[in-house]
């Protein structure tokens, strides 16, 4: 049938126009299957042109098409999915059927569903995605809430409800202020200031119980979208720190955290000291550990002792040069209660007798006062101790590694070290070579520093360019491996939450300085390294706000060395 036979040539004009401006495919056939019609959607949808289909039956050219099918059996089929290439259509398909039952043809009705159905497949792995992060959310022993970019609420876990009181109803949708007894709302901060906020004191609900709050900004394609707060129990946090503080002396001393895998070197002078690192460890001989501040003297001390029959033993470590003059006696020895004047009651084991049956280290021997050394060479020749003020005899068994970057024998000559000890330590020499000695272990180095240090500040960070690792690999590095774990985290300070990359614009400013020094034609050594190590202090100074504390320890020197360079340097 001819669809121009039942229609006035101005209705077929009017109706095929109307056709064309459906976003639906339409195919019409007549009773032999013959194409009729075709609309401009359905073309573009199926890719044809007129040649392609005129005076053709629909089933030599609609791949897959059912529409004979439908004129064959009279009977319709709605809302059927069908591949046509690379498209994915659904479609209806219509016979055409008169008043006195007549076949007079078959429509078809369908619309390209590839876009539509990626788009729901993505939607359901977004809902698959959020169930998963609210299921994990749910199930962590944290207090979790999360706020949307006005600071309001948007989500809570059950711990929230537990400690601040709230549940879903009454804060969701409301400020992030609604759980606030005391205090500011730190989400409400960071959605002003767009950076994290950690250890901010609260309290909260009804009761006003005191939290430490961390709030952390999210970010969605570099848009500020929100923030998401860990809130902290102060209560259990006291209650744990209490319990830590019983068991730290104990921790603390009787296990190595490192072993050899976990000291990064390939370079030949590094690979010779693991090397007599290795073979020494399974003796009992005495270790000297000899190197720079910085060098990885105590890692070493570590990865021996747990390379040695004692690993399942006590390892207990001491920094000569961090306790005040005329404690490390008593620290080393022990006392009994009444010994001087401020012993603790019931007196105290000594270090070594912690140590009995495992390993003491003695970082920074050099700083040893004498009268203790002389105390201490008698141990070593008799592996006896007297507690102060007892006449007790304990025989211990006890293994020692010492390391120093003094030179001890200068010492001895100029009569600041006993000889007789300094033969008794020197015993296994092994040095650890100085940074600077070892360029090639620089780019690992960074690279591991930058994983650890991810863990420690909630970073991102992904790698280094090659132009900041060049200037770090031109640095003299006199902290060593600290000095450089130190200027890495100063970087990543520098660096806006959401960067991935340490560029030369995020190294902290004296790098530059020490850049023109080494790469200039003249200057004087000796000053260059002053200038430089004052610059150091300066910065750390400036970085801990003038706390002298935190900044001999961000140093890894003592506060006392600290004190001493300054008044060096003149800084006030």
């Amino acid at each position: 049938m001819d669809l121009e036979n039942v229609m006035t040539d101005s209705k077929y004009e009017y109706y095929e126009q109307a056709l064309n401006s459906m976003i639906e495919g339409v195919i019409m056939v007549n009773a032999q299957a013959e194409v009729i019609f075709i609309n401009r959607t359905a073309r573009q949808i199926l890719h044809l042109k007129d040649e392609d289909y005129a005076g053709k039956k629909v089933v030599d050219f609609v791949p897959n098409t059912r529409l004979h099918k439908v004129v064959e059996d009279k009977k319709p089929e709605i809302d059927r999915i069908q591949n046509v290439g690379n498209v994915k259509i659904i479609t209806s398909r219509i016979p055409l059927i008169d008043e006195n039952g007549n076949l007079k043809g078959a429509f078809a009705v369908f619309r390209d569903i590839t876009e539509v159905q990626k788009m729901a497949e993505e939607v359901t792995d977004l809902k698959r995605v959020r169930l998963m992060l609210e299921k994990i959310i749910e199930s962590t022993d944290d207090a979790i809430s999360v706020a949307d970019a006005k600071g309001n609420l948007v989500m809570v876990n059950p711990e929230y409800t537990k400690l601040t009181g709230f549940n879903e109803e009454d804060v969701i949708g409301k400020p992030a202020t609604i759980d606030i007894a005391e205090g500011e709302s730190v989400h409400i901060m960071v959605a002003k200031e767009k950076r994290p906020i950690f250890g901010h004191r609260l309290k909260v609900g009804p009761m006003k119980k005191d939290v430490i709050v961390d709030v952390t900004p999210l970010f969605i394609d570099d848009k500020f979208v929100g923030s998401v707060g860990v809130i902290h129990d102060v209560s259990k946090i006291i209650s744990l720190s209490r319990e830590l503080e019983e068991a730290n002396r104990v921790i603390r001393h009787l296990r190595a955290k490192y072993t050899f895998d976990d000291i990064i070197g390939n370079g030949r002078a590094m690979q010779i000291a693991i090397m007599q690192a290795k073979k020494v460890a399974s003796t009992r001989a005495t270790v000297l550990l000899r190197g720079e501040s910085g060098t990885g003297k105590e890692l070493f001390a570590h990865a021996i002792h747990n390379a040695s029959d004692r690993k399942n033993s006590a390892f207990v470590s001491v920094n000569c040069a961090a306790l005040p003059e005329g404690i490390l006696e008593s620290e080393l020895f022990g006392y009994e209660e009444g010994a001087f004047t401020g012993a603790r009651k019931g007196g105290k084991i000594g270090l070594l007798e912690e140590s009995n049956g495992g390993t003491l280290f003695l970082d920074e021997i050099g700083k040893m006062e004498l009268n203790v050394q002389s105390r201490f060479l008698r141990f070593l020749q008799e592996m006896e101790i007297t507690k102060l003020g007892s006449t007790k005899v304990k025989h211990l068994d006890v293994r020692i590694i010492a390391a120093t970057n003094i030179n001890l024998e200068d010492m001895v000559k100029n009569g600041t070290f006993i000889p007789d000890l300094y033969y008794r330590l020197n015993v296994v020499p092994i040095y650890i070579p100085p940074l600077r000695e070892r360029i090639e272990d620089i780019e690992p180095l960074v690279k591991y520093i930058i994983r650890k240090l991810n863990q420690e500040y909630g970073r991102s960070v992904e790698k280094i360019s090659k132009d900041a690792l060049n200037v770090i690999e031109n640095i003299s590095w006199p902290g060593n491996v600290r000095e450089l774990e130190n200027f890495i985290a100063r970087a990543m300070i520098n660096m806006d939450i959401s960067e991935k990359e340490i560029t030369v614009s995020s190294l902290p400013s004296y790098v530059q300085v020490h850049k023109k020094n080494i790469n200039g034609t003249k200057h004087d050594l000796k000053k260059s390294l002053a200038d430089y190590e004052k610059g150091l202090i300066e910065e750390a100074l400036k970085t801990n706000e003038g706390n002298r504390k935190k900044t001999a320890q961000s140093l890894g020197i003592s506060l006392r060395t600290l004190f001493y360079k300054m008044e060096n340097y003149h800084i006030k």
